[in-house]
């Protein structure tokens, strides 16, 4: 008898810790699975929400900034500054491919990346930790590759109607390796110069591009517009858009592409990709409205190339911006870009008598920097949590933080993409018009460079 208790009661002892051990390892392999499930999902979301975003931007391009560009210059040219924005989505997604991105988020030196990503290598499904840990690569090589199309094509509108297309494919493959592929490494790249989040000497906040794309295209167009000089005929000649309509669509098409190039660089579909979104809306918005106040102020009526082109301005100014501000200092940037884009190309301009003829420089170069300074004013820790210490407390971001140094970043930041943009597009300029010419003939500018370089016309009316 005592045998049999001897064996029955650890027996009974041992069959529930036996079952409880099994029902732990279910347990412990369920969670397991919810987390790989969990983890799955949000890479899935993110995935689909970064791929939309990088639509959204390549629509930008084309149509959007076509059309924007193309109803802004005179009939005879229409087909030739459209085309700028078309092939350079051709052009620079073979540069890219080739070499850009690897240059641009390749290694982790300060000014430049390697070549370890060129032609795309070991660029696919599995995800890059140190840019995007929940997307693939190859996803965040697609989106970035939307940006370095958009940037070179805004220059366009500064020598629009008057430069050679075999120059301008020369002067924009030249631009994008020496201007846009650096200043993309310094800002967004490991280990960069300016980088805020990854490294970076000089931390400058510039969540979508206010450096990187507005600043250096801004300031290229001027450089640009000077070195080839003005048009024939102005200022004294009247040189209006001749089809506004196309223009508004145009402006229309980028109010939308922008929530994917400033809520997309979230790299996420998150609560700051939202923040962000919201941001580029109301900063969009206000600017509208300053622009057509001044101008009413001023000229006594509101004009449409007035409101799309206020919209455009704070759609730039907003873009360093949008991923650390609140709502209404969102506003306050939009309007103030308004009122100082629209005094840049009102008065700055004239008084100046430089040809921009799209006001690329007034409107991004100038934008881009207020943009990128009001940045270190109004960014905040209560809308980007993710810059923390060792320690792992959330750090200061602007001045509304209490952070006033910042703003003395983003003047280091905005000093150094003037300084490249102004450097690079003058060596580049010098290479193209040694090799080439940049300019078109006398006769060919008359007449237009629809018919003398692309033997077309935009619009033939026949009974």
């Amino acid at each position: 008898m005592k045998r049999f208790w001897k064996w029955l009661l650890p027996a009974l002892f041992a069959f529930p810790l036996s079952v409880f051990a099994q029902t732990g390892q279910d347990i412990q392999a369920r969670l397991t699975a919810l987390e790989a499930a969990t983890k799955s999902a949000q890479s899935a979301g993110d995935n689909a929400w970064m791929l939309t975003s990088a639509a959204l931007v390549l629509m930008m391009t084309g149509p959007g900034l076509a059309l924007f560009y193309g109803g802004l210059v005179r009939r005879k040219n229409v087909l030739s500054t459209m085309m700028h924005s078309f092939i350079l989505m051709a052009v620079v997604t073979v540069i890219w491919a080739v070499v850009g991105y690897s240059l641009a988020f390749g290694g982790d030196s300060p000014f430049i990346g390697d070549l370890r990503f060129a032609f795309l290598h070991n660029v696919g499904s599995a995800p890059n930790a140190d840019y995007a840990p929940t997307i693939p690569q190859q996803t965040f090589m697609v989106y970035q590759l939307m940006f370095a199309i958009i940037t070179p094509a805004l220059i366009s509108g500064a020598f629009a109607e008057r430069m050679k297309f075999s120059a301008m494919l020369l002067f924009m493959t030249l631009w994008s390796l020496i201007v846009y592929f650096p200043m993309a490494h310094m800002v967004w790249g490991k280990g960069g110069l300016l980088s805020a989040s990854l490294g970076g000497k000089i931390p400058c906040l510039d969540f979508a591009g206010g450096t990187v794309v507005h600043i250096t295209s801004g300031i290229s167009a001027l450089v640009c517009a000077r070195y080839l000089g003005k048009r024939i005929g102005y200022p004294s000649d009247a040189m209006k858009p001749h089809n506004l309509v196309i223009s508004v669509i145009g402006a229309c098409l980028l109010w939308v592409g922008w929530f994917g190039f400033n809520a997309g660089s979230a790299l996420a579909a998150s609560g700051l990709a939202s923040s962000a979104f919201v941001a580029t809306h109301f900063g969009a918005a206000a600017a509208a409205l300053g622009w057509v106040l001044a101008e009413w102020v001023r000229n006594g009526k509101p004009s449409v190339l007035g409101a799309i082109s206020g919209c455009v301005a704070g759609l730039v100014a907003i873009t360093p911006a949008s991923g650390f501000v609140q709502p209404f200092p969102a506003l306050l940037i939009g309007f103030a870009a308004g009122v100082v884009c629209f005094f840049m190309v009102s008065a700055v301009k004239r008084k100046f008598r430089y040809d921009d003829a799209l006001d690329a420089f007034g409107v991004h170069g100038i934008g881009g920097t207020l943009g990128a300074l009001l940045t270190g004013v109004f960014a905040t820790n209560a809308v980007n949590d993710s810059f923390k210490d060792s320690a792992g407390h959330v750090l200061p971001l602007g001045l509304a933080d209490g952070h006033a140094s910042q703003i003395l970043n983003q003047a280091l930041g905005c000093a150094i993409s003037w300084g490249l943009a102004i450097v690079g597009t003058l060596i580049v300029l010098k290479i193209c018009d040694a090799i080439l010419g940049v300019r078109v003939r006398k006769e060919s500018e008359v007449e237009g460079l629809d018919v003398a370089l692309h033997g077309e016309e935009g619009y033939i009316f026949e009974s």
